[in-house]
């Protein structure tokens, strides 16, 4: 869009108010562009004073013109395909839905009658247009698939291919089952989704993805596309298409939208076919720093005093599923140096580190956890990592690890921090050997985060009740205790525990955040094994025993950190409830 000067300094004006660019650098590029002539939202955009996107929005602000940001969007596929993909890419025009008769879009230039006049012409009705920036028309057109409809009519001409090479491959555009196929990775990974289910019905093929930890339907296509489907996913995973009668399991990586993601592929016979479900591992979008994930205050400071220590265990509880890996390979992160031989077991390796000797166990050829943690303790290790504690073998080779001066970091399935001590007793490790080996133990659940779309409220008369209940007694007593609670548990504006509701937050349900969430962080509790946890471990005390004393210790209970959470903005009651209502 071309400006005038007026509009041009209105739209500096604006991106200095809102803090979008430095006053500073703006004269000094004032005071070049003088001499030069160059426009100076250009100038701004080439120094990168002010993004594209930012000047963009400003810019339909300064001439009035609507806005819509298309970056993080998921688009309706029927509605792309009002324009087609060749007219979209060239005129940088992306249609958003028809109403009313007329066909918004979303466009650079809104004063380009011309190019408005002809999309209108090529989709014969009206066109309404709204400004967006490049990167949200980068955005959409990514999101161009083919008609699946096409599928169905092809799928039967679909081949079998031979097996590919194990490297990352860019799926085809060239097959109508590659398209399908890509179309629902391209889908998923946009979604920030952690599986795909792939489930056949009598008459039809389900696609479910898992958003925030929760499946949702995602499309349903013709069930003649069932088999051909399954065997592209097979020939690209390296499975057998012949076998359809036991479960397979297998791995390949693919590039989406430039980014690799590892899959796991597990196939199981089911009463309709064969069902597929895909675990997504997308290390571009996974957070490896612990305070991004949630941990914070008591939690925070606990885990750091055990990972600094130069041996003992340090060990994570959660259900599957509850972010226990990626919270040991945060920790891995946070101590990762050159000076320091970090030696990990995993099955599979989930997320591949520089610097990590990571090994990845093999049942088949008999390296297990048990077999595969004596090997690698003749390798001069200084950390050890072990994806899971399966069996009283491996917990007790853990265990002599941490004793010979090793750090051990580990996961249990239990349902509470304290769970793990008496777990370890039933796998047979003596006390004494559990108390003087135990650095800190986390207990850890996911909720999903409210998105950024979102609006307050107060908290009714059993809110309120239940949020006194569980956190009453750690909340600031006064409105001058407020910034220091607030600081020593390490949560942002805490409000008085006498009040009478509380403010709280809920998301509003948009195409970017369903249910109106977004993303996920971590509820956490911890116990730091000092001489009075000790003594109770040697006495085989009950983990309610040990977590009273924990928690007049100061330990933040998942519950308690979960409804901390809720207060702070981050995530609602509602979720707390679903995922930790079973936990005092």
């Amino acid at each position: 869009m071309i400006l005038n000067k007026e509009q041009q300094d209105k739209v500096v004006d604006l991106l200095v108010a809102y803090g979008l660019a430095d006053v500073n650098a703006v004269k000094k590029t004032y005071a070049e562009v003088m001499k030069s002539g160059q426009p100076i939202l250009a100038a701004l955009k080439a120094k990168k004073i002010a993004t594209d996107d930012c000047i963009q929005h400003a810019t339909a602000i300064a001439t009035n013109t609507p806005y819509v940001d298309l970056r993080n969007i998921r688009f309706d596929k029927m509605a792309l395909l009002k324009i087609p993909q060749e007219v979209a890419q060239r005129s940088k025009t992306i249609p958003l839905k028809e109403k009313d008769g007329m066909l918004w879009v979303a466009v650079l230039d809104t004063s380009n009658i011309q190019r408005i006049d002809y999309i209108s012409t090529m989709v014969k009705m009206p066109v309404k247009t709204v400004m967006t920036s490049e990167a949200g028309i980068k955005n959409a057109l990514e999101q161009y698939v083919a008609d699946l409809k096409d599928v169905d009519r092809a799928a039967k001409k679909e081949e079998a291919e031979k097996g590919k090479s194990g490297k990352a491959q860019t799926i085809t555009q060239d097959s109508p089952i590659s398209k399908a196929l890509s179309s629902i990775l391209d889908y998923a990974a946009k979604s920030k989704a952690s599986d795909i289910h792939i489930e056949p019905l009598e008459k039809s093929l389900v696609i479910r993805c898992r958003i925030d930890g929760v499946l949702r339907k995602t499309m349903e296509l013709p069930k003649s596309i069932e088999p051909a489907l399954v065997s592209r996913i097979k020939i690209m995973a390296r499975l057998k298409i012949d076998e359809h009668r036991i479960p397979q399991d297998g791995q390949f990586a693919v590039v989406v939208n430039n980014n690799e993601i590892d899959l796991r592929i597990a196939t199981s016979p089911v009463v309709w076919g064969e069902q597929v479900v895909i675990r997504l591992l997308d290390k571009s979008g996974t957070s490896m720093d612990v305070e991004k994930m949630g941990m914070t205050g008591r939690a925070l400071k606990d885990v750091i005093s055990g990972i600094s220590r130069p041996n003992g265990m340090i060990l994570t509880s959660g259900p599957t599923g509850s972010g226990k890996s990626t919270t040991l390979y945060a920790l891995i992160k946070k101590i990762k140096s050159d000076s320091i031989n970090i030696v990990t077991l995993e099955d599979p390796v989930e997320y591949k580190m520089d610097g990590v000797n990571q090994i990845q166990i093999n049942n088949d050829a008999g390296l297990t956890f048990a077999s595969g943690l004596r090997s690698i303790l003749r390798q001069d290790p200084d950390v050890v990592m072990v994806g899971e504690i399966r069996d009283a073998e491996t917990a007790n080779l853990a265990v002599q690890a941490a004793l010979t001066g090793h750090l051990v970091f580990s996961t249990l399935h239990t349902n509470s921090a304290a769970g793990i001590l008496p777990r370890l007793l039933d796998m047979g490790i003596e006390p004494f050997l559990i108390a003087s080996t135990l650095n800190t133990v986390i207990g850890q659940r996911l909720v999903r985060r409210v998105g950024e779309r979102r609006e307050s409220y107060q908290s009714n008369d059993m809110e309120t009740a239940m949020i006194k209940e569980i956190v009453g007694d750690i909340l600031p007593k006064t409105a001058g205790d407020v910034p220091e609670v607030s600081e020593t548990l390490g949560y942002k504006g805490l409000p008085v525990a006498s009040s009478n509701s509380f403010t709280l937050v809920k998301g509003i349900e948009t195409e970017e955040q369903p249910g109106g969430y977004q993303g996920r962080a971590g509820l956490y509790e911890t116990i730091a094994i000092d001489d009075d946890i000790q003594k109770l471990i040697v006495a085989r005390a009950t983990s309610g025993d040990i977590m009273r004393v924990a928690r007049m210790k100061g330990t933040v209970t998942m519950r308690q950190d979960g409804t901390l959470k809720a207060l702070s903005g981050i995530t609602t009651m509602e979720e707390v409830n679903r995922v930790a209502s079973d936990l005092a």
